[in-house]
């Protein structure tokens, strides 16, 4: 089945850091676009960062650049993110997805993970 496959969640104290991992099963990540993507309690889904398939150009949202990121392994077919001085509203689930256009819109995004939890407390 193609599916991706999230890891690496977990709970870390104000300032610390986590790298997520999103591996694809199933399909090629080689020429998709990878975004990632985090629903906070309360709030709608935001797409936060995201890595282009041919130049690998990234963007990453004001709320998070800087402290995260993101990169990709095609040989691997897996994309990372990488989180550094983690907050307290980090806490979310974060999701990766794979998809043909560069955006932070989730309605591009073709194939979603499972959702990790990363919870940083003070």
């Amino acid at each position: 089945q193609v599916q991706l496959v999230e890891s690496g969640g977990g709970l870390v104290q104000a300032g610390g850091s986590l790298t997520l991992s999103c591996t694809a099963s199933g399909y090629s990540l080689a020429n998709l676009v990878i975004g990632w993507f985090r629903q906070a309690p309360g709030k709608e889904r935001e797409g936060i960062s995201f890595i282009n398939n041919g130049d690998h150009h990234t963007y990453y949202e004001d709320s998070v650049r800087g402290r995260f990121s993101i990169s990709r392994d095609n040989a691997r077919n897996t994309g990372y993110l990488q989180m550094n001085s983690l907050k307290p509203e980090d806490t979310a689930v974060y999701y990766c997805a794979t998809g043909p256009v560069a955006t932070v819109l989730p309605a591009y995004y073709r194939t979603w993970g499972q959702g990790t939890q990363v919870s940083v407390s003070s």
